[in-house]
């Protein structure tokens, strides 16, 4: 009886750790571009966002600051995108969209297993808000 129910034990422990695997960021890199607060909107800012993915690369899903306006556009390869309950999209190089603030973002993916993608992402904040995304739990 020890055996099967450590084996149950392990069975859970490796269903959670692989969980909690899948929510981490994968061969992406994220870099602030630019900063800069809105001069004719006081306590407003815009940021400018780079997220890069290797191959196969994605961000867990995830919300953004609940100020923030977001225009995202690709810069290269192709990126897949799904916003709370809409269908999962595959933007191109040139492609772009809008989330609007309080949107659930469930995938943030290179769509290829292949070639790198890039995206810049510009956000309109409150100047307040350092985070600018908050993984899901």
């Amino acid at each position: 009886m020890f055996r099967v129910l450590t084996m149950a034990a392990m069975v859970v422990l490796t269903s959670v750790t692989t969980s909690m695997a899948a929510q981490k960021a994968h061969n992406s890199k994220i870099t602030v571009v630019f900063d800069q607060p809105l001069p004719n909107v006081p306590g407003k800012s815009m940021r400018g966002v780079v997220v890069e993915y290797g191959p196969g690369g994605f961000n867990p899903s995830h919300t953004h600051a609940k100020s923030a306006f977001i225009y995202a556009t690709v810069l290269e390869g192709e990126i897949k995108s799904k916003v709370n309950g809409g269908p999962t999209e595959v933007f191109k190089a040139g492609d772009n969209w809008v989330e609007k603030p309080g949107d659930h973002h469930l995938v943030s993916a290179n769509a290829s297993d292949t070639k790198p993608a890039k995206l810049l992402a510009v956000f309109v904040v409150d100047t307040t808000d350092n985070e600018l995304t908050t993984p899901d739990p």
